[in-house]
């Protein structure tokens, strides 16, 4: 039987425009959607968009429009943005569904009050718009929430609260234990430190009155259900539950991994999974979150003016670029800069200079010294021109001295593919991509230490291995961008004429010369 795989980015909210960090969100989800589809698993892969609550009703005013119509309108965007960086989702949620989202959230609701872990009472706290969520003085800065740089306003009101106080010790059970994984080890530790701190049961709904832009609480028409709770219910409702067919959610929950953003950190590593407990639904096994992206080591703000758009950048930049740029130059775990200027300088330097530049040159010699076709030599012939230099990154526990002299498919398969694979084990996605690049390096290297350009002079069969050698690296390297450059890593296979994926094609490989990969760029524009 085939092992599933379910991944699932948050959901974007759709008070404005996608910003950058949702893009990076949308290529680290489906770099490990499409390399869990690689190896042979099927795949679910959730994205979407989350609707409700205050934020959009003031944004929706703002714009003079209905909430629905404002809603869809950013839906919209979103979902280009989806396909314009070519994202491999299976589906994309809204949580305005009232066929497909609400039923499920409005079960989930009812099994938490079966569970006696919901109640009503009298509540004033410190509400935060831009959160959509009560926060506490310890969670402000000089008065002001850190993420919106607001004062978040004083509300007395009656709710229906969640009884998170009581999950406390076994959400934290499951998180060291590792039945619910953290990546990275630091937000673990985060997340274990506040359950130390202790848990406070949470307003779960605001009253209608207030809030009428949401599925309204079973049995209770005057409350609404806080858009966050509603919301986190997504990564079951997209499968089915709570609607006639849960052929899905039976199949793929619980979800493999969540991918999110740190400032939701705490919903989904200590709300969610207490909410599923109480449930009496299986935890997700894992959280990955990565950090924010800012522009010339500011946040990104319109007023500064350094807010980039990536529906725009992929239009003017591309689609490759832009996932490149976003899964090796920005930490997998930590905050990342971008500026258009850094964006150009790695284009030019990683990808027309550095990858284009080395498939071109590789195939041309082909096609100039063999008429475009090279028959693979034998394994004495292969063995006769061996890799000479390579970085101490891929030596194992310090035994680089080890593998000198090693065939480059030797050395591929051997050295670089395990440090490939363990990195992406641990989802360092940045560590991958920096496996492929040093790779790329030490084929450059190959390329200056036997110089086929002169070799074809003196000796053409050994000039046919060391440029099947190189070949074989190109397109080992095709087969390593596939998750994060997937265009990129096909135009490569169709250079060197490979269709399937067969490693039988590699023995004779054709190469057709076409445009080069990335056009060098010469400013930024």
């Amino acid at each position: 039987m085939q092992e599933k795989f379910y991944i699932s980015t948050a959901i974007a909210y759709v008070n404005s425009r996608p910003h950058i960090g949702f893009a990076l969100e949308l290529a680290q989800a489906d770099a490990i959607a499409r390399w869990q589809r690689l190896n042979g698993k099927d795949v679910f892969f959730l994205t979407g968009t989350d609707e409700h609550g205050a934020k959009i009703t003031r944004a929706a005013e703002k714009a003079g429009k209905s909430p629905q119509d404002f809603a869809g309108e950013n839906a919209a965007v979103f979902k280009k943005l989806v396909e314009d960086l070519n994202v491999s989702s299976d589906d994309f949620i809204r949580t305005s569904d009232e066929k497909r989202h609400f039923p499920g959230a409005v079960k989930l609701w009812k099994k938490l009050e079966e569970s006696g872990d919901i109640y009503k009472k009298n509540y004033s706290g410190l509400y935060c718009v831009g959160h959509e969520a009560f926060v506490t003085q310890k969670d402000l800065v000089d008065g002001k929430c850190a993420d919106h740089d607001a004062e978040p306003e004083t509300i007395e009101e009656e709710n229906y609260f969640f009884r998170l106080s009581k999950y406390g010790q076994a959400v934290k059970k499951a998180v060291e234990s590792g039945e619910l994984k953290i990546f990275p080890e630091s937000r673990k530790n985060e997340t274990v430190s506040f359950i130390n701190e202790g848990l406070e049961d949470i307003s779960v709904s605001r009253p209608s009155k207030d809030i009428s832009w949401g599925i309204p609480v079973p049995g209770d028409s005057t409350q609404t259900m806080y858009v966050w709770f509603e919301a986190l219910a997504n990564y079951i409702t997209a499968l089915g539950f709570g609607s006639s067919n849960q052929d899905n959610f039976e199949k793929f929950w619980p979800a493999d991994i969540h991918v999110i953003g740190k400032d939701i950190l705490r919903f989904h590593s200590i709300i969610w999974p207490a909410m599923l407990l109480s449930a009496g639904l299986p935890l997700p096994k894992s959280v990955f979150v990565h950090g924010f992206i800012h522009s010339g080591g500011r946040k990104m703000s319109k007023t500064v003016g350094n807010v980039i758009d990536p529906v725009d950048f992929v239009d003017r930049h591309g689609c490759d670029p832009l996932r490149y740029y976003l899964l090796r130059d920005i930490p997998t775990f930590e905050d990342g800069d971008f500026t258009e200027e850094r964006f150009v300088e790695a284009y030019n330097s990683d990808l027309a200079n550095g990858l284009g530049n080395y498939i071109s040159r590789i195939s041309k010699m082909i096609e100039q010294y063999f008429g475009g076709v090279l028959e693979r030599p034998s394994d004495n012939e292969l063995s006769a021109v061996p890799i000479k230099k390579h970085s101490s990154f891929f030596a194992p526990n310090g035994e680089g001295a080890k593998l000198e002299l090693v065939s480059p498919p030797y050395f591929i398969d051997q050295v670089v593919w395990p440090i490939y694979r363990s990195a992406f084990a641990d989802y360092k996605l940045k560590q991958v991509l920096d496996a492929v690049w040093a790779l790329l390096g030490e084929l450059d290297a190959y390329v200056q230490t036997y110089e086929p350009f002169k070799l074809i002079k003196t000796d053409t069969e050994k000039t046919r291995a060391v440029l099947w050698n190189l070949s074989y690296g190109a397109l080992s390297i095709a087969w390593m961008l596939k998750p994060f450059m997937p265009d990129t890593a096909e135009k490569i296979l169709d250079t060197f004429g490979v269709k399937s994926d067969s490693k039988e094609e590699w023995l004779k490989v054709g190469v057709k010369l076409d445009d080069p990969l990335f056009a060098r760029k010469e400013n930024v524009d």
